[in-house]
């Protein structure tokens, strides 16, 4: 595992990067000159709740780096759990990690996954690299198809594996932008489609923080029985209040974060 957070995240963005090369666009769109204001919020990954891979063997990567626990979050009708952690060096982004709930999900499902994640060897979770480490498995598209009708979720983790399923730039740190209808029309003019499942601002001052997203990239991936083009990352932005006087709120909101996942859907 990785003894530098920075060294973490700078390989999480490089293979984030690989499948979503709108990211760097989003750069140029809202950064200043310099783009030293784009301060990354958080990150998110997905996984299944198998002991082998479950959300907990993903965090280990993340405590062996001084991340800590900090809140739970349920999402029933997607059969998903989630927490998220934070660093004392507050500087450093947010981490969120939800895993499918498979004991939920239809026999079908459950033996599509058990079998893609047998594949997986037992070493490759502790490697460094695990959490940008992509596929450790042979799919072929019908098994995404099948999966896809079910659970999207379950269809993006056998396309494309260990990986920052999105990357979150921070409204409150940019500085040409001073709130988050400013940023996504900027977006909006720039060409990119938003999320628009809940609306296209997900939150409210009300609950502390305020999240919108673009749809995810459409990449062509090799499958085991030829090429398809599917959603691959997103990039998410988040504008967050203060819970007291120079004190931003660090959570996240459920209903929000509900919505959120959808950026992955197809379009």
């Amino acid at each position: 595992m990785h003894s530098n957070v920075n060294e973490l995240f700078e390989n999480l963005w490089q293979n984030y990067l690989e499948v979503t090369p709108s990211a760097k666009r989003v750069h140029q769109l809202l950064g200043s000159s310099q783009q030293a204001d784009i301060i990354n919020d958080h990150i998110a990954l997905r996984t299944f709740n198998l002991e082998k891979i479950g959300l907990e063997k993903l965090a280990a990567h993340f405590k062996a780096v001084g991340y800590e626990e900090c809140g739970e979050y349920h999402f029933e009708a997607k059969k998903l759990y989630a927490k998220h952690f934070e660093h004392p060096d507050r500087n450093q982004p947010k981490v969120f990690i939800s895993e499918l709930l498979l004991e939920q999900c239809s026999e079908q499902l459950q033996q599509i996954v058990g079998e893609l994640v047998a594949q997986i060897p037992d070493e490759a979770v502790t490697a460094d690299n695990f959490l940008y480490s992509g596929t450790h498995w042979s799919v072929d598209h019908a098994s995404y198809e099948k999966l896809l009708a079910e659970s999207e979720y379950a269809a993006w983790m056998a396309a494309w594996g260990f990986r920052a399923n999105h990357f979150t730039v921070s409204v409150n740190a940019l500085e040409n932008f001073e709130t988050l209808e400013q940023v996504n029309q900027a977006l909006k003019d720039g060409g990119f489609l938003l999320n628009t499942s809940g609306g296209e601002i997900k939150g409210s001052k009300e609950v502390l923080l305020e999240q919108s997203s673009t749809l995810a990239d459409l990449i062509t991936l090799q499958f085991s029985d030829g090429p398809a083009t599917i959603p691959s990352c997103f990039y998410e932005f988040a504008r967050r209040y203060e819970v007291a006087p120079g004190i931003l709120y660090t959570g996240f909101v459920a209903a929000s974060a509900d919505k959120i996942f959808e950026s992955t859907n197809a379009r």
